[in-house]
């Protein structure tokens, strides 16, 4: 597991103070205002400030303070650390199960996956195996994700 994941996209400046508006990679926008520290380029940023703003954060870097230097960092991605995240009891990052082994009921191999995709409220796995398979991330249709053991069981339905 890396130290450090993915979470957003700097898009853009905001106002004319050094902030820059981020597109989150997250559940929602509010996960991302929780942290202190961002990374960007792998150099640990402090933010004394981060709002959410029509679904994306607006956040102030210490030591960013014209849009010249926000602009600056247009483009770039941003990182959270692993440690520092306080994710709720049975929940996991999505870079966690990227790769997992996806079984059926029956502990019998579909292929890995490969991808998650967020077309709307649900996620949607989307598994490589002898075919390609997509699989609606709901209790329904996911019976177990043990990221220890490497593996995502799954109940598919006629015609999936």
């Amino acid at each position: 597991m890396n130290e450090f994941l993915d979470c957003g996209q700097i898009v853009n400046t905001h106002g004319i103070r050094g902030e820059v508006r981020i597109v989150p990679w997250a559940d929602s926008p509010d996960f991302l205002c929780q942290f202190s520290t961002l990374y960007v380029d792998g150099a640990a940023m402090a933010v004394p400030a981060s709002r959410v703003h029509k679904g994306s954060v607006i956040a102030r870097f210490q030591g960013v303070d014209t849009v010249e230097g926000a602009m600056a960092l247009k483009g770039k991605t941003v990182q959270i650390c692993r440690t520092d995240a306080k994710l709720p009891q049975g929940t996991f990052f999505l870079a966690d199960i990227i790769g997992l082994d996806v079984v059926d009921q029956h502990g019998d191999k579909l292929g890995i996956l490969r991808e998650v995709l967020s077309p709307s409220r649900q996620q949607v796995y989307v598994v490589e195996g002898r075919r390609e398979i997509m699989i609606p991330a709901v209790p329904e249709f996911i019976l177990e994700t043990n990221i220890e053991a490497g593996y995502i069981k799954v109940q598919l339905i006629e015609g999936m």
